[in-house]
């Protein structure tokens, strides 16, 4: 089996920044024992413009039997010479997806103490792979890969290129290319999808696959459009762990729905009231905060990051002083959503030359977010685990550096007030964690001063005396030469 991957430079950014990431020194030849034979990392071409990182696993066929302990599927004996004359050594399947992880196991986890920013950066990428069994053909191929933002090249291979009167094979010679994607996500699109293109495991699937499918699957798989067929080929069909990884995908996607889809699960219950007339839901207040503090910033160009499934974007679009809107999110089937909410096909062309939707991670840096006014993450930190907020303040803060930028998250301290949230929960399964008023303020501080901006906070929803507000909100200005030195005197 042969794999290579593909990456051009520059001067400033080298292409051999790979070896970095792969943790594997483009000098070196290097060969790693599996359990199934050898894989094999080599550097065909290794310069500043342009370099090559090759993956040969080399299958022993015997080796493989005799793992397999001689057993067919079904557990009956089976000496069958197909045991040992097939197309494993030389077709990807589930055994290079294997080598792939544990041979790239610092790449496929964004891991890079070397060069820690390089993780995060998104690189022109070329993978290529000779022989590929797609059982589907290269539709499936197409299907699978350019959800994720792959350019993809699915090239059937004949049975026999001299009686092309037999028709095509089940393998395809697959080219994938982006300018989009960073490396750790692209390993990992591989590690679940190489197995799901060949329809078979090479070893037993146990319950921890579900684990492990969840885990190369962070940030993608829960809103591809063929999730169901993936985890039902990644787990060999076996429907109690398909069911297990379904119902665990479905919870993320709730965790990524809109304001309206968990309305508020993620603000509880409204507040009662005995005033005749009924306040405006806090999803509405929280918009309505943000547009205003948007104007006051003068921002035109704006992105919302974490955009679920476009309620922001739709409101921004109702207000002229907003020449351009681009909604982020991560999840494929939120922007869809979002694009049917806002009608995008039905759009007329110079209001549609307003808006965008874009398919990205706020983990990762994305030169295609800098040089917006102002940037909006609402009600978004908190779906994070608190170890990656550095990546999303640097992806942010450091990398796009938008002139405003505005945070909101739930004030925990409000919670008391909600009748129907049990004690000691949060308001929705998904958050990581919900911050007090002063671990926020903190936060943003540290932030504020790491990156050269000013931040001042604004309540949003009824200010209880006592609790503080539902929602709150940090405004972050970007501070100007004069304004830095006159902070740091």
């Amino acid at each position: 089996m042969f794999l290579t991957i593909t990456t051009t430079g520059t001067p400033e950014r080298p292409a051999t920044d790979l070896g970095f990431l792969l943790h594997k020194h483009p000098d070196k030849a290097q060969a790693f024992s599996t359990s199934y034979g050898t894989a094999h990392v080599l550097y065909p071409e290794a310069d500043d413009q342009r370099c090559t990182a090759a993956l040969l696993l080399e299958v022993d066929a015997v080796a493989l039997v005799r793992r397999g302990k001689g057993k067919g599927r079904g557990g009956a004996p089976d000496a069958a010479l197909a045991q040992y004359v097939n197309d494993r050594p030389y077709a990807a399947s589930s055994l290079l997806a294997v080598a792939l992880s544990g041979v790239f196991s610092s790449g496929m986890k964004g891991v890079c103490r070397a060069r820690p920013e390089l993780p995060g950066q998104a690189r022109p990428l070329r993978v290529e792979i000779p022989a590929v069994p797609a059982r589907g053909g290269p539709g499936l191929v197409q299907r699978l890969f350019e959800p994720l933002g792959w350019t993809v090249t699915a090239e059937a291979v004949a049975l026999d290129t001299e009686f092309p009167e037999w028709g095509d094979s089940r393998y395809v010679r697959l080219l994938l290319e982006s300018e989009t994607l960073t490396l750790a996500e692209a390993l990992r699109h591989l590690y679940v999808l190489l197995p799901v293109l060949d329809d078979a495991k090479h070893y037993w699937v146990s319950p921890d696959e579900v684990d492990k499918l969840l885990r190369a699957g962070e940030g993608w798989l829960p809103g591809h459009p063929e999730q169901k067929l993936i985890t039902s080929r990644y787990l060999s069909r076996r429907w109690s762990l398909t069911r297990e990884a379904m119902e665990r995908l479905e919870l993320v996607r709730l965790a990524e729905a809109d304001d309206s889809e968990v309305e508020d699960i993620d603000n509880a219950v409204e507040e009662e009231t005995e005033a005749e007339e009924k306040p405006a839901p806090l999803a509405v207040q929280r918009r309505d905060a943000i547009v205003e503090a948007l104007g006051a910033a003068g921002a035109a160009r704006v992105l919302d990051l974490g955009c679920g499934q476009g309620q922001l974007v739709q409101t921004l679009l109702k207000d002229p002083r907003f020449t351009e809107i681009v909604g982020v999110d991560v999840s494929m089937r939120a922007l869809t959503i979002a694009s049917r909410r806002l009608k995008l096909d039905r759009m007329g062309e110079r209001q549609a030359a307003r808006v965008s939707l874009l398919q990205g991670s706020l983990a990762y840096t994305d030169k295609r977010l800098k040089g917006y006014d102002a940037a909006v993450l609402s009600e978004v930190i908190e779906h994070l685990d608190l170890p990656r907020l550095p990546a999303l303040e640097y992806a942010v803060f450091g990398a796009a550096r938008p002139r405003t930028v505005l945070v909101t998250t739930p004030n925990v301290e409000y919670n008391v007030r909600w009748e129907s949230l049990p004690a000691g929960h949060v308001r929705h399964g998904d958050h990581r964690f919900e911050w007090t008023r002063e671990e926020f303020r903190a936060w943003a501080h540290t932030v504020a001063e790491r990156h050269g901006y000013g931040v001042e906070f604004t309540p949003v929803g009824p200010d209880d005396p006592e609790v503080g507000p539902p929602t709150q909100m940090a405004v972050f200005q970007m501070l100007t030469g004069n304004e830095k030195e006159a902070k740091a005197a």
